[in-house]
């Protein structure tokens, strides 16, 4: 099984990491922000961690004679989850570590204009440079900035073990089809 973890895990972490690093680097000047750079950078996730769904449906299906309980298969999804966070984490550093800039002050000043834009009052703008200053220290701690972007990706991986689990612990849902040959149907005279 912990092949399958390892398997599974780094296609998961591969699909997800391959778009970010490419944002993260080629983008770098003018990246997606907003809702837009969020749905891109969830969807991306949703994608990749398909991948534990098709782990926990071979599992059941191949390893197991077609039965899996709730527990281990959302044990089987999580493991994943887990080599795909950290393969996620880790680009996300080399990203910071290939750009060298400061991200938080970035994306603070962007929001900052947006939010000045939209007419934002100067108690509000200060309120909001309050935030990202605290955000900022907390980024610049290498543990804390690794939580910070495991927080991203791992709830997602919850929800797709939890879902993936709950699925499949039904053997009547979606069973491995054995193919059988169809004779052709003798003519009648």
């Amino acid at each position: 099984m912990q092949r399958l973890i390892l398997i599974y895990g780094l296609i998961a972490g591969v699909v997800v990491s391959v778009p970010l690093f490419l944002m993260g680097t080629l983008m770098a000047d003018n990246p997606p922000t907003g809702a837009a750079g969020m749905a891109i950078g969830y969807l991306t996730m949703l994608i990749a961690l398909s991948a534990v769904f098709v782990a926990i449906k071979r599992r059941r299906d191949h390893d197991l004679g077609g039965a899996i309980r709730f527990w281990p298969a959302f044990g089987l999804g999580v493991a994943i989850s887990v080599v795909a966070a950290l393969l996620y984490v880790l680009t996300w550093e080399a990203v910071l570590a290939i750009n060298g800039g400061d991200f938080i002050a970035d994306m603070s000043a962007k929001m900052l204009e947006q939010k000045r834009a939209a007419g934002a009052s100067a108690s509000e703008l200060a309120a909001f440079r309050a935030q990202m200053d605290q955000m900022r220290e907390l980024y610049a701690n290498p543990i804390l900035r690794m939580l910070i972007t495991l927080t991203e990706i791992l709830p997602v991986g919850l929800l797709v073990s939890l879902v993936s689990a709950a699925l499949l612990r039904n053997p009547r849902f979606m069973p491995l089809r054995t193919e059988t040959r169809d004779t052709a149907p003798e003519s009648r005279s």
